[in-house]
């Protein structure tokens, strides 16, 4: 099986991710309630780490392409696995008010905020280069 190397854009949402799970987390941890900073740390962690199993997922279905010509029925049953686990960890922890919903969700908004960052910046900085070329 041929190991596929990480985009750099990719490596740097991934870092990125956690880096701004901390800028979230530690200003929350001072002044926000507990719950509510356990709401921004926990919905961190499970945003980052299903973002971190879609992409395993993804790239062991685009390794295996060759192999099998279906991949989006075990794609498809990854994605409601981790859909559903998802689902059971968010229940938990909101019916047993272990966290505060609105911290969670701001926590839950970690890759997608992140990920919108750096298109941004990616955009402004490839534009800026094409000028400069030019």
């Amino acid at each position: 099986m041929n190991h596929i190397e990480k985009d750099l854009i990719q490596k740097r949402i991934e870092i990125a991710n956690w880096i701004f799970l901390a800028v979230l987390f530690i200003p929350s941890l001072f002044f926000a309630p507990l719950k509510f900073a356990l709401g921004v740390l926990l919905g961190g962690f499970i945003c980052i780490i299903n973002f971190h199993w879609l992409g395993r997922s993804l790239s062991g279905a685009f390794q295996s392409m060759g192999e099998s010509g279906n991949i989006k029925t075990p794609v498809m049953m990854k994605f409601y696995i981790r859909l559903a686990i998802t689902g059971i960890i968010l229940f938990l922890l909101i019916a047993g008010g272990a966290v505060d919903i609105i911290g969670l969700i701001i926590g839950l908004s970690v890759v997608v905020i992140n990920i919108i960052i750096t298109l941004i910046t990616t955009t402004i900085l490839k534009k800026n280069t094409l000028e400069e070329v030019s």
